[in-house]
């Protein structure tokens, strides 16, 4: 069938006349949710959770139903929507929770700003205070935000989240080593060790560095890593997570109505609905689905109040509007028994599952009255790497010539002047690893996807990785498929039930096709560094933003930031 439906007759000639009225630059506004499930969403099938906002974004412009981010993680998929390239040409990494490193943004003469909440792409190289890897750096004019990611330390009262099983194990060690250094001080003062002071006492210490070193990684996260900063001041350490809603409201807000004869563009990144699922007691209990629910749909109404903004100073018909998540829901998240993550609709698998669509598979709603034609539905392969291309476009901007770009100018196809979307095949990225490719059969439609690898789902039979609350990318915690699975998505979205040669008279052909493709795409990659290894993720005190004089990093600038907005 026809990739798009829902079209009025006279789209064609409406966009004809309107697009040569427009703003040569539109106002370009982007909205990125953080672990949001497709499923979650009115407009993607969700009948019990309330998005009014993000549905009617939907119907006023163009849905996309096979919207894929280039990983299932936070830090990799928003480095390829920065940059329109796949994560491993700018960030390679071997482990599951990265924390921060860099990214590139480069944009033209717009007024940018990214506010609220979450960078998740590293602030500094060699001090405290060099922010090489700051937004203002990369292409923004302003930030405020988080440039960390949120997690459960974050809030008071809340379990700890950041590798557990590492602080465990450095734990036990530290309760090795303590034990030991009693024993020796035991036997020394009774007589039974013939062992020098000196060797106890270097031993203790070293006992005791090894424990500040990893302590201070993780038992004050909520300092370190939980700060809010306006630009490159700190305006809250650690930050007040509770304020979130309203301060985003406020500075979207505020920046709206300060640039409305623009161009501006304006990178809203939520911390909705990432863990520990903040959310003010206007929405706590209202929804069918407990505080994730409630998560869910504050979110929606924050959408809406910047619309609403947008809208009140008269730039909706000239202002490109996105909303989408960085990757799919986080099925493992929980407390207690209560469950904490999304729902990825029909799709296997959520974040941090390599290459199973439910890991992948985001929202994808543009608007754009007048150019763009309003409910309207697009079942072509997309990718967040699109944006950047998309945006650059839209802002007459010139993309860089000396780098590889995957993402491609999406204008034509959400205008209906093309049908078929330029990506022929997609590659499925789990850290350094990969484990899937996509192929869009055009001539035939078939939409082929080929598993290299997939993480092992524990307990067996289980749709994640429960016992270890994430699912790795390689080792022993993932299978390796000769042959690799295969699925054509077009008749099994889900990815149910595998193909065989027996069952698929074409299997070998796509395969030996896939693999080619593979082939092609490997040439084109070139070694980057190894920014996300242990070491650049262990806490170095020397980088440490911090608001007074280190180790004492505490404030709060923001006074009554937290007032409501209705």
């Amino acid at each position: 069938s026809h990739p798009r439906r829902n079209l009025p007759p006279y789209h064609l000639q409406i966009l004809a006349l309107t697009y040569a009225s427009s703003a040569s630059k539109p106002n370009i506004l982007l909205m990125m949710a953080d672990d949001l499930g497709l499923g979650d969403v009115g407009c993607y099938g969700n009948d019990t959770l309330r998005t009014p906002n993000i549905d009617q974004l939907a119907k006023e412009g163009v849905k996309l139903t096979q919207h894929i981010s280039a990983a299932p993680l936070c830090t990799p998929s928003r480095a390829a929507f920065l940059t329109g390239r796949y994560p491993i040409r700018s960030v390679q990494f071997s482990i599951a929770i990265p924390l921060n490193r860099s990214v590139l943004w480069i944009l033209t003469a717009y007024h940018c700003i990214l506010v609220l909440r979450k960078w998740h792409q590293g602030v500094n190289c060699e001090s405290h205070s060099d922010h090489c890897h700051h937004p203002l750096n990369h292409g923004f004019d302003y930030f405020y935000g988080m440039p960390f990611t949120l997690v459960n330390e974050c809030q008071v009262g809340e379990d700890p989240f950041l590798n557990l099983q590492v602080q465990a194990k450095y734990w036990l060690y530290s309760q090795i080593i303590a034990l030991t250094v009693l024993t020796l001080l035991i036997g020394k003062l009774t007589g039974l060790f013939l062992v020098k002071w000196k060797a106890i006492i270097c031993f203790a210490l070293c006992g005791f560095l090894f424990f500040i070193s990893w302590f201070s990684s993780y038992g004050f996260v909520r300092y370190w890593n939980c700060i809010l900063m306006r630009n490159h001041d700190i305006s809250e350490q650690p930050m007040k997570p509770e304020r979130a809603a309203s301060n985003i409201l406020k500075e979207a807000i505020s920046f709206i109505e300060r640039n409305k004869n623009g161009p501006f563009l304006l990178f809203v990144s939520f911390l909705h609905v990432h863990t520990p699922l903040v959310t003010t007691e206007k929405f706590l209990g209202k929804s069918r689905h407990g505080l994730y629910g409630d998560n869910v749909e504050e979110m929606d109404w924050m959408v809406g109040k910047i619309l609403d903004a947008i809208d009140k100073a008269g730039l909706k018909n000239n202002t490109f509007t996105y909303f989408t998540s960085d990757h799919g829901g986080h099925l493992e998240a929980h407390k207690q028994n209560a469950p904490l993550g999304g729902w990825n609709g029909i799709y296997k698998g959520g974040k941090a599952m390599g290459g199973w669509e439910g890991g992948i598979r985001v929202p994808g709603i543009f608007r754009w009255p007048g150019v763009l034609p309003a409910d309207t539905v697009i079942d072509e392969p997309t990718s967040l790497m699109d944006i950047y291309p998309t945006v650059a476009h839209l802002a007459a901007g010139i993309m860089p010539q000396d780098r590889v770009i995957d993402g491609r100018n999406l204008m034509p196809l959400l205008q209906g002047k093309v049908q078929h979307s330029e990506h022929e095949f997609m590659f499925h990225y789990c850290g350094l690893y990969l484990h899937a490719v996509r192929w869009h059969q055009k001539d035939s439609g078939a939409l082929w996807k080929a598993h290299y690898t997939t993480p092992i789902f524990q307990p067996e039979g289980a749709g994640g990785c429960y016992i270890s609350g994430f699912c790795n990318c390689f080792g022993e915690d993932v299978t390796h498929h000769d042959p690799p699975l295969l699925f054509d998505l077009s008749s099994d979205p889900a990815e149910i039930k595998p193909l065989s040669p027996a069952t698929e008279p074409l299997f070998d052909t796509v395969i030996s096709r896939i693999e080619r493709a593979v082939q092609e795409h490997h040439r084109t990659l070139t070694p980057v560094p190894q920014q996300l290894s242990e070491y650049n993720n262990m806490w170095k005190p020397w980088l440490q933003p911090c608001c007074g004089t280190f180790p004492f990093c505490w404030c709060d600038k923001e006074g009554d930031s937290d007032q409501k907005i209705i």
